[in-house]
């Protein structure tokens, strides 16, 4: 061989060395990319129409083939110091209780030999107590990806998942991918896996269901995992407050019957795909299981947001208003919106998006970059879903006349706004006769002490409200003891006469407009005299 065939010869060779050295040596540093980025593979929905049939068939065969996609989690937290009466309500008032069913929630040791891979760690006695708690979830990736609620593990140490058809104590370890508060869903992933492949759940369409609609619920109530249940659809959009009021989220309701540990499981239509994620009861105070009124999470609203809770955020817009909840079409007419619909502005944070570009309360908010806004539902959805940081144009409706208004949308940041909210009221009522105003609702003479705590501005303010009746026209507008009566219909008042006669004069039926002072910040509310 000659010389440069030689040299040539063992240059080649020093270079694959060198490669294989090179590769090894990044194998071991973990400085080679990965193979493939993993993905969830989120089922497709479903939008063909539900018909055909129902015979002695139909559930029995949804549950056989359903019941595998479906898991159990058990987890461990150390022992926390908020119930879950402190998110829905509860304790001493009220007669009702909405509850999220988590399941029953003991601090204890946890027993052993749960994994068949590796049993659950044994904290050390000096750690705490451990909280267990029991939930329900679905496979929607053969990859081990699991939808669930954020409270089944929120704050959670350990993460054990069991499968349909495994032992008594078999589980597999799995961690939180994502999670977000304001739809109360989350994102897991099976860190363990088991030898046999899973199965996925399949879509539905949840705009598709209609009052009246069968449905069927699988998991885990009280621990007894893979339990059918079936039951209709009851209700369509029921309003249901996840982390704060103002950030309510659109529910099914069902009669099937659902219980604590049911959280995270599937709601499925009569083709056996997913319409809905099971997430919260009604209960009462004798009672702390199903009574027959259970709400899951539109399926559609959780497919949307997987991609995102894949990526460990959630990335929503906002614009920084309040809205009322109880806007109604005579009350749009005469705030000069013809034909009803849009969104009115009850509230207006200082320093935030709307804010800053001039909207006020009182504004009616009737197309948003573009597009007509049907109502309170449809801006909401509109302004999640654009990126922070776009300008968007906003028409609002202002004393009767259109003006066009830019807004640059912000990030929702839910723990800045939960964090940052005061408890509501401005000061103890003075002892004198409460006035009657005609709609449910007392007020009293401001003292200075209620201007003083409440922080109200000099000269301005006409009454507090010191007693509001349940579900009295006050009461459904959200109006609450504490509230200071700033104005009535547009028109500043300036002591509890002007207030009262304004109210009793109100014609039954007819809108009436308030500006009340609340935790430091102006709301315009809409009301009617029954």
């Amino acid at each position: 061989m000659s010389t440069r065939k030689t040299t040539l010869f063992y240059a080649v060779l020093i270079a694959l060395a060198s490669v294989a050295v090179g590769m090894v040596i990044a194998s071991r540093l973990d400085l080679s990319p990965a193979s493939s980025a993993q993905t969830v593979n989120v089922p497709t929905s479903n939008a063909a129409p539900l018909s055909g049939p129902i015979d002695a068939a139909t559930f029995k065969n949804i549950a056989k083939a359903q019941i595998p996609t479906v898991v159990n989690i058990q987890t461990e937290a150390r022992a926390r110091t908020r119930e879950l009466t402190d998110f829905f309500g509860g304790g001493s008032g009220g007669d009702d209780l909405l509850r999220r069913f988590f399941g029953q929630q003991t601090p204890q040791a946890p027993p052993q030999g749960q994994g068949r891979n590796a049993p659950r760690r044994n904290p050390r006695e000096e750690d705490g107590p451990v909280t267990q708690g029991a939930g329900t979830g679905f496979i929607i990736d053969k990859a081990g990806f699991i939808l669930t609620n954020n409270h089944v593990v929120e704050g959670a140490d350990v993460i054990r998942v069991s499968l349909f058809g495994g032992g008594r104590t078999e589980s597999y370890a799995a961690k939180v991918v994502g999670r977000d508060a304001l739809t109360d869903s989350a994102l897991i992933q099976l860190t363990e896996m088991p030898s046999t492949p899973l199965t996925e759940a399949r879509f539905g369409d949840s705009t598709q269901m209609e009052q009246g609609d069968w449905v069927m619920a699988i998991g885990n109530p009280f621990g007894l995992g893979h339990t059918v249940t079936v039951g209709v659809i009851s209700a369509l959009g029921r309003e249901f407050t996840t982390v704060s009021r103002g950030r309510e989220q659109p529910m099914l309701q069902t009669d099937a019957a659902i219980n604590p540990g049911n959280s995270g499981g599937p709601l499925l239509n009569i083709r056996g795909e997913v319409v809905g994620m099971n997430t919260a009861i009604y209960t009462s105070q004798a009672q702390s299981s199903n009574i027959g009124i259970g709400f899951a999470t539109p399926i559609n609203t959780l497919r949307d947001l997987v991609p995102q809770l894949r990526t460990g955020k959630v990335t929503r817009g906002v614009i920084g208003v309040l809205v009322d909840r109880n806007f109604t079409k005579s009350s749009a007419e005469a705030l000069g919106v013809k034909g009803g619909g849009g969104a009115l502005i009850s509230q207006v944070p200082p320093g935030g998006a709307a804010s800053k570009a001039g909207i006020e309360p009182g504004d009616v908010i009737v197309e948003y970059n573009g597009r007509p806004v049907a109502d309170n539902e449809a801006l909401v959805a509109m302004v999640i879903a654009t990126k922070p940081g776009t300008s968007v144009p906003v028409t609002v409706v202002r004393e009767k006349q259109r003006r066009t208004l830019n807004v640059v949308i912000e990030e929702l940041d839910l723990e800045a706004e939960t964090g940052g909210r005061t408890a509501r009221g401005g000061g103890r009522a003075p002892e004198s006769e409460p006035t009657q105003t005609g709609f449910g609702m007392t007020v009293e003479p401001i003292t200075p002490d209620i201007a003083r705590e409440a922080e109200l501005p000099r000269n301005r303010g006409g009454a507090v409200v010191s007693n509001v009746e349940r579900n009295s026209p006050a009461f459904n507008a959200g109006i609450g003891p504490g509230d200071i009566i700033l104005e009535v219909n547009k028109q500043p008042v300036s002591n509890v006469s002007q207030v009262s006669r304004a109210l009793q004069s109100a014609t039954p039926g007819t809108p009436v407009f308030l500006l009340i002072w609340r935790d430091g910040a102006q709301i315009f509310i809409a009301l009617s005299k029954r």
